[in-house]
């Protein structure tokens, strides 16, 4: 009886239907949401064409979506909190579908730009329902398997954008095709809705104790929204527009209004209130590392697609599909690290972390070896086929276990401000990764003259500086993963 009885204790316990359907429309959403980071780079040669876009305006179509998604996070699940996530997470996924819609139908580069952030900000809003549900509806012994999965389906979704966008605009030809990647969108934004609406539990429904009421810090929003904008607009704009003094003077003041959202919160938090960031996470020297640990993988890992794209269509002439097919060794070992991922953070601890940068700074450092000195009429995707997969199997390594060993740096109390903090720098992180690898890219293009041959070297020795600066953030987020704890708890 005493074995039974103590194997029955120690049995995971049982999770309803309801909280599994409810993972999957959550997830759809997820999946959606985070392949819009990276589908779109196949599309960009195709826009530019078509709409006879700026370069400036192909970062801003990457870096804009991920600027408005990251500073929605933290403020949508506060209001979530507040009156439920069911509502919240179908209003985002509404506005998403429906800025799809939109971004599909534009027809000039600021039409995009502008449904492009609306579309950002749109995820931002819907996103943090899924962390949230999976907190409401799994007991603690089976979160690990629903935050695995997750896992999994950021990593996969994030790697299978550049080929499905490949596949679209070779089927519709480029000049409707790229209309066609936003809207992909549609039936999964339109399926989850009426999902949504059936499955997912109201407020009133999950048997938890309602959230403490907090308001959202809106000063300190203002603050840090304003602040990373003036950042992130001379690093786009400042490379096409020649770096007048306008672009230095927008760059100080983003770095004094970033300075002004730390002092905020401080007099924020000391008021009694609930800051947007609150400020003793900082405290922590492991924490501070991990966060600068996200933005900078991210600004590593979500870049090299941008470079891949410009350089494999607009100078080697290839096509979108023949561009999405470069990255399949990435999305391959993507997909089969982030399947184990779970399984090695809990065998290796932050050894699974060590391990994932340092396979994809080997990856990115041998990619842009290759790029350096492979003559463009010689490069071909084989070339990048294995620099790509080893980089895929650090990167399907290191997402998932990434924040669990962020969070594990502070105070459990505070595990749920430190996951949005997480979250918000890493598409932060792709925003200023994409701004920085586009002013690199295009600041660094030199056509030597006329002919296809010209042009080709031309953007080989550009993506090499651009893959160079990618690198380079693999290695420094490399040495940063040592600043977090050994064993996340």
């Amino acid at each position: 009886m005493s074995t039974t009885s103590t194997s029955a204790d120690n049995a995971a316990p049982a999770v309803s239907r309801r909280a599994w359907q409810s993972l999957i429309v959550l997830l759809m959403g997820m999946f959606i949401a985070l392949l819009d980071t990276t589908i779109v780079n196949v599309a960009l040669p195709t826009i530019r064409t078509s709409l006879d876009a700026s370069e400036a305006t192909l970062s801003w179509i990457i870096s804009g979506y991920a600027l408005a998604f990251g500073l929605a996070l933290i403020p949508a699940g506060r209001v979530g909190d507040r009156i439920g996530h069911k509502w919240v997470f179908f209003t985002g996924l509404a506005l998403f579908t429906v800025a799809s819609l939109a971004c599909g139908l534009a027809q000039n580069d600021l039409q995009l730009v502008a449904a492009r952030i609306v579309q950002g900000l749109a995820g931002g809003i819907f996103v943090p329902a899924v962390t949230a549900y999976i907190q409401l509806l799994f007991p603690p012994q089976m979160r690990g398997k629903a935050f695995a999965i997750m896992g999994a389906v950021i990593g996969v979704s994030s790697a299978l954008g550049p080929i499905i966008g490949g596949l679209i605009i070779e089927a519709a030809g480029s000049e409707s095709g790229w209309r066609l990647v936003f809207w992909v969108n549609l039936p999964f934004g339109l399926i989850g809705l009426i999902l949504a609406a059936k499955i997912l539990p109201t407020r009133s429904e999950i048997d938890s104790p309602d959230a403490p009421a907090r308001g959202i810090d809106w000063v300190g929003l203002a603050l840090v929204t304003a602040g990373l904008v003036a950042i992130l607009v001379p690093l786009i704009e400042g490379q096409d527009t020649g770096w007048p003094t306008w672009t230095y003077v927008t760059l100080g003041a983003g770095i004094v209004l970033i300075g002004l959202f730390g002092a905020w919160e401080v007099h924020y938090s000391r008021a009694g209130r609930t800051p947007l960031v609150p400020p003793r996470l900082f405290t922590r020297p492991a924490f501070t590392g991990g966060v600068i640990l996200a933005l900078v993988y991210f600004a590593a890992f979500t870049s090299i697609f941008f470079t891949i794209s410009i350089l494999w269509q607009t100078g080697l002439g290839n096509s979108a599909l023949a561009s999405g097919v470069v990255s399949i060794p990435f999305a391959i070992g993507s997909i089969i690290s982030s399947s184990q991922s779970n399984r090695l953070a809990q065998r290796l601890g932050r050894n699974v972390l060590v391990l994932g940068t340092a396979l994809v700074t080997l990856g990115l450092v041998w990619a842009w070896l290759v790029l350096l000195f492979t003559d463009a009429s010689a490069l071909t995707n084989w070339k990048l086929l294995l620099p790509l997969f080893i980089a895929g199997l650090g990167n399907g390594a290191f997402i998932a276990p990434n924040a669990q060993f962020i969070v594990a740096t502070v105070d459990r109390p505070d595990a749920g401000a430190a996951s949005g903090v997480i979250s918000t720098m890493q598409r932060v992180g792709s925003a200023i990764g994409i701004a920085i690898i586009g002013s690199v890219l295009f600041g660094s293009l030199n056509v030597m003259g006329p002919g296809e041959d010209a042009v080709a070297t031309a953007f080989t020795d550009s993506a090499a500086h651009a893959m160079g600066v990618s690198a380079g953030f693999a290695v420094l987020a490399f040495v940063l993963v040592f600043a977090l704890p050994r064993r996340a708890h």
